[in-house]
């Protein structure tokens, strides 16, 4: 006879799978804080029901099922995460006043630390990486909450459909019509899930202190060479974006508060697989918090930038909202 499973087991097994629940949380929410609070709310349910669980399937199973079944509770009263990308097509005038809509819930990105890819498995790097990158956490915003889910569940997880089914409380039938469904829609938008995410080569790496430099020495024109010829930049709360190397370096003469080198400072982190930045202005002589900014390549050369001035994700990123010590004008 086994002694019954206590709290203490519980919570002993189960928080090492925290980081995991959280990125199968981001997925399905596009919002990094949304996934953290739902995450808490699993292991609170899940602590609560632990007397019961019999064992029937793994805890890790049955952790991700109260998960699931938690964000599509709280997806029944909220409104998808979208980019602008995703609202309409790209502003014609880089120098037009931005439009700025708080009403809308941007998608966030989240910190590799708090997603896993930091892992030490390289295949789980791999598989996190490729499943938590900013245009399919998008694409999957504008997949409906059941749909999202059995994708989910099914290509990133791997799981059985009627391992599915159990978890989002329908028929297997009914899971393998929703993947289809799903899978079509995600086949319009790149990349897929079956794209596999390489390490960045030495020239993107080059690139990238190439970007930093630009952006610091305040060399609008040094931009022009470092975006793919479709390049695409966005910024929520902005409603606009903009596609083509000389639209966006035009934004950034007409729009950036920058005016001079070292208005500027870039401080290197990582968010959803890709390389990041944290992006610091000058004022009054000190580098106060300003956006965060992703960055994806397509070959040698950027081919978009995500740039988020959601003030609590410097926090969430663990960054500071200043830099120490003053800047020097």
């Amino acid at each position: 006879m086994t002694d019954k499973p206590t709290n203490e087991d519980f919570l002993r097994l189960a928080d090492p799978m925290r980081r995991e629940l959280l990125a199968h949380c981001y997925r399905m929410m596009g919002s990094v804080h949304d996934a953290e609070d739902l995450v808490q709310e699993t292991y609170l349910r899940a602590w609560r029901a632990y007397d019961g669980f019999e064992g029937r399937s793994s805890l890790r199973t049955w952790l991700y099922r109260i998960a699931t079944t938690t964000c599509l509770t709280a997806l029944d009263s909220r409104n998808k995460r979208p980019l602008p990308t995703g609202l309409g097509a790209p502003s014609i005038e880089a120098s037009a006043p931005l439009v700025q809509n708080n009403e809308v819930p941007w998608l966030e990105p989240v910190p590799d630390a708090l997603a896993g890819v930091g892992a030490d498995d390289p295949a789980s790097i791999v598989a996190s990486r490729e499943s938590i990158r900013l245009a399919l956490i998008a694409a999957l915003q504008h997949l409906p909450p059941r749909q999202r889910a059995v994708l989910i569940l099914r290509d990133v997880l791997k799981w059985k459909a009627s391992e599915v089914a159990e978890a989002v409380g329908t028929s297997t039938a009914a899971v393998n019509s929703a993947l289809q469904r799903a899978r079509a829609q995600l086949d319009e938008v790149s990349p897929s899930l079956d794209d596999p995410v390489e390490p960045l080569s030495s020239e993107q790496r080059a690139q990238l202190d190439r970007y930093v430099a630009a952006f610091e020495n305040y060399d609008v024109d040094a931009l022009v060479d470092l975006f793919t010829k479709d390049a695409v930049w966005e910024m929520p709360p902005f409603v606009g974006w903009y596609q083509g190397p000389e639209t966006i370096a035009e934004l950034t003469r007409t729009q950036c508060p920058a005016q001079a080198a070292g208005d500027l400072k870039l401080v290197p982190t990582a968010a959803n697989g890709q390389p990041a930045f944290a992006v610091y202005f000058r004022e009054d002589g000190v580098y106060h918090q300003f956006a965060l900014m992703v960055l994806t390549f397509g070959g040698d050369r950027i081919s978009h930038v995500g740039m988020f001035f959601e003030p609590s994700l410097f926090e969430t990123f663990g960054l500071p909202s200043t830099l120490e010590g003053s800047a020097t004008k």
